[in-house]
């Protein structure tokens, strides 16, 4: 049995390495505005709770199942920041929206600081209808460390900033089908996989 589910993103980069991580289910993932859903307004403080709005509002707009993905880069020294505001970290500092503004910003905040220790947090939510009131969720942590400059090409938001140890690389440095195999999205999609395979009886 196959299904379509509407993502909860415009993200095109997201919904791409989403329709990879889900193909393996027969998993059709749809983004929201191809389907004329605006985005949703994500107030929480909590990953858990803004993926959970994100997923009611695209399944109560489309009638049907949805997914979202709620995640960031939480830093220790940083109090976890920048954790849900990671997208739109630097408009808390007068910057604008945008990739290059964000990192500048998080390398401006860890000046001087030798805990660099960090990690990529996501957090899946699925709903089979807005009002389902048993949400698969899932959560994956990608453990690393936030390097003084940029390094790599690949990837997007903070990955030429974020280090893994293990790897020697930087996560703007892995190809997509290793970064899809690590990544804290990839460890929360096997998560979903499975709670999709043992709830909703797909696969």
């Amino acid at each position: 049995m196959s299904v379509r589910l509407v993502l909860a993103s415009n993200n095109a980069k997201k919904l791409a390495e989403m329709q990879a991580l889900f193909a393996p289910l027969g998993v059709e993932l749809v983004a929201q505005g191809a389907l004329g859903i605006g985005e949703a307004e994500e107030p929480h403080g909590t990953f858990v709770e803004n993926a959970l709005a994100k997923a009611r509002h695209a399944a109560a707009a489309c009638g049907g199942p949805a997914i979202a993905d709620d995640s960031g880069l939480c830093v220790d020294a940083l109090g976890g920041a920048p954790g849900v505001l990671s997208a739109r970290y630097a408009t808390l500092f007068g910057g604008a929206k945008d990739d290059a503004e964000n990192n500048s910003v998080l390398l401006k905040q860890l000046e001087g600081r030798s805990d660099r220790r960090a990690r990529f947090v996501s957090v899946l939510v699925a709903l089979r209808a807005a009002d389902d009131p048993e949400p698969l969720v899932a959560m994956g942590r990608w453990h690393g460390e936030v390097l003084a400059g940029l390094r790599g090409e690949g990837g997007f938001g903070y990955d030429p900033l974020m280090y893994i140890p293990e790897l020697g690389r930087t996560v703007a440095e892995l190809d997509a089908q290793e970064k899809n195999r690590l990544s804290h999205r990839a460890q929360a999609a096997r998560q979903m996989l499975q709670l999709m395979r043992e709830v909703w009886r797909l696969g």
